[in-house]
C-alpha cells in the first residue's frame, strides 16, 4: 500500500494514478421497446452534450420532419440530462406517450501508464464497468399502458412557461428496477502490453 499524508491508500488506487484514460467505449445495445420502426431516430445523449443542441435537433424530427416516435438514451453521468431533455419535449409538445426501461451496459475504457518502461512498450489497462442506463420513447400514437414504465401523455404548456427550470423535476412516477441478471457485476480489469490498446468508440455523434 501506497502512504500519503500519514494515511494508506488501496493498492488499487495508487496504481490508477499512474494511469491516464486514453479511449472510452460503450456496449451496443439493442433498444428495448418492440414493434419500433427501423427509421426511428435515437437521440444518444453524453455527458458533455449540449441540450440546446439536443432539443434542437429532437424538435426538428418531430414538429419538421413529423416523425411518430423518438427515443433519448443515455448512460452514467448523462442519466440526468437524459430525463432532462424528455421533460423539456414533453412540455413543448405535449400528447406524449411515454415508456421508460432502465437497464446496465458495459463501458470499456482503455488506460495508459504515464510512466513506461524504458525498454518496453507502454503498459495498458483495459477496464469494463458496468454502467446504469436508460431509454425513453416518447410516442404521438399510444402505447400499451399495462407495459412496464408506461407513462401517459400530460396535457400541453403554454409558450413562455419556463420548461428548463421545470425539467429540473424529472419524472413524475419512479424508475422501474432493473432486470435482475443486469444488476452490477464484479469490476474486471486485463493488462495489455500493446502500445494502443484495443477497442473502437461506438455510439453516435451528438447532433
Amino acid at each position: 500500500m501506497a502512504a500519503e499524508g500519514g494515511r494508506a491508500k488501496p493498492l488499487a488506487q495508487s496504481r490508477m494514478e499512474n494511469f491516464r484514460r486514453v479511449r472510452t467505449s460503450e456496449e451496443e445495445m439493442p433498444l428495448p421497446f418492440p414493434d419500433l420502426p427501423p427509421d426511428v431516430v435515437e437521440m444518444k445523449v453524453k455527458e458533455g452534450s449540449k441540450i440546446r443542441n439536443l432539443m434542437n435537433f429532437a424538435m426538428a424530427q418531430m414538429e419538421l420532419k413529423g416523425r411518430r416516435q423518438i427515443v433519448f438514451s443515455g448512460c452514467g453521468r448523462a442519466v440526468t440530462k437524459t430525463i432532462t431533455c424528455v421533460e423539456i419535449m414533453k412540455r413543448k409538445l405535449g400528447g406524449l406517450h411515454q415508456v421508460t426501461k432502465v437497464r446496465y451496459k458495459t463501458v470499456l475504457e482503455v488506460w495508459e501508464s504515464q510512466d513506461p518502461p524504458l525498454d518496453g512498450p507502454a503498459q495498458n489497462l483495459t477496464v469494463h464497468k458496468n454502467v446504469p442506463s436508460i431509454c425513453i420513447l416518447l410516442s404521438r400514437d399510444p402505447l400499451d399502458p399495462n407495459q412496464s414504465g408506461y407513462q401517459p401523455p400530460e396535457p400541453r404548456h403554454e409558450a413562455g412557461e419556463d420548461t428548463l427550470g421545470s425539467s429540473s423535476k424529472g419524472l413524475k412516477r419512479p424508475l422501474p428496477p432493473p432486470c435482475e441478471e443486469l444488476l452490477p457485476k464484479k469490476l474486471q480489469v486485463q493488462e495489455s502490453d500493446s502500445p494502443r490498446g484495443t477497442g473502437t468508440t461506438a455510439g453516435q455523434q451528438d447532433p
